[in-house]
C-alpha cells in the first residue's frame, strides 16, 4: 500500500471538484482518493435542521435561512442552490481556502450546476466528471443497491440521465472517467490528480 501523498504547502494545495450521478461509484473513489492524498472533504453549509446524530461543522455548517442569504449576499459561497424542498445548501469559501493555504487538497462533491459555479469563480480548480460504462449499466446498479421503491429509483435513473447530459457542456470539466472497473477508476483519478500536482 502506498503511503499518503501531500500536495505541499510550498506548491498550494489543490481544489478538486468530483462529480457524476448517483451510483457511480463517486463516494467510494472520492474516499480512496483522499486517503491517497491525505485530503478532505468540504463541509456544507445547509438550512436543513440538524439530525440527532450531526455535529455543526463537521458534518454540516447548520443555518437559519436569513444567515444563508447574508451569505450569499457577501460573496462567502463557491457555490450554492436551492434544491426542489426549499432547503439551501453551499460550500463555504473560507474553510476551503484555510485547508488550501496549508497545501492540502481539498474535495468538492457536487453536481454539475455546482461545478459550473466553481469553474466560473476558481477557474484554476481540477475538475473530474465519473460515467457509468453505459446507462444500462447504471440502472443495474441503481437496482441492485435495493434501498428504495422502483418509482425512487426511476426518478433518480432520470436524474442521473439529465445530469450527464449536462456534464457535456464545455469548460467545467476537465477530466471525464469512466468507471467500469473501481480500482481502475480509482488509479486514473489520481493518475489525474498527480499529473496536476506535479506537472512535468
Amino acid at each position: 500500500m502506498t503511503s499518503p501523498t501531500q500536495p505541499g504547502s510550498d506548491a498550494g494545495g489543490l481544489l478538486l471538484v468530483l462529480s457524476g450521478p448517483s451510483g457511480v461509484g463517486k463516494t467510494t473513489i472520492g474516499h480512496a482518493v483522499l486517503e491517497h492524498f491525505d485530503g478532505v472533504f468540504s463541509v456544507s453549509a445547509t438550512t436543513r435542521q440538524r439530525t440527532r446524530d450531526e455535529v455543526d461543522g463537521v458534518d454540516y455548517f447548520f443555518i437559519s435561512e436569513d444567515e444563508f442569504k447574508d451569505w450569499i449576499e457577501q460573496g462567502r459561497f463557491l457555490e450554492h442552490a436551492q434544491v426542489y424542498d426549499g432547503t439551501w445548501y453551499g460550500t463555504p469559501s473560507a474553510p476551503v481556502d484555510e485547508q488550501l493555504e496549508r497545501g492540502r487538497l481539498v474535495l468538492l462533491d457536487i453536481d454539475v450546476q455546482g461545478a459550473c459555479q466553481v469553474r466560473n469563480s476558481r477557474p484554476d480548480c481540477l475538475s473530474i466528471f465519473l460515467l457509468p460504462p453505459s446507462e444500462e449499466e447504471l440502472h443495474r446498479r441503481l437496482q441492485s443497491r435495493a434501498r428504495e421503491s422502483q418509482e425512487q429509483i426511476e426518478r433518480r435513473f432520470a436524474k442521473a440521465q439529465k445530469e450527464i447530459k449536462a456534464s457535456e457542456q464545455p469548460g467545467i470539466y476537465d477530466h471525464f472517467v469512466v468507471n467500469d472497473d473501481l480500482s481502475a477508476a480509482i488509479d486514473q483519478v489520481e493518475k489525474i490528480i498527480r499529473s496536476r500536482l506535479h506537472p512535468s
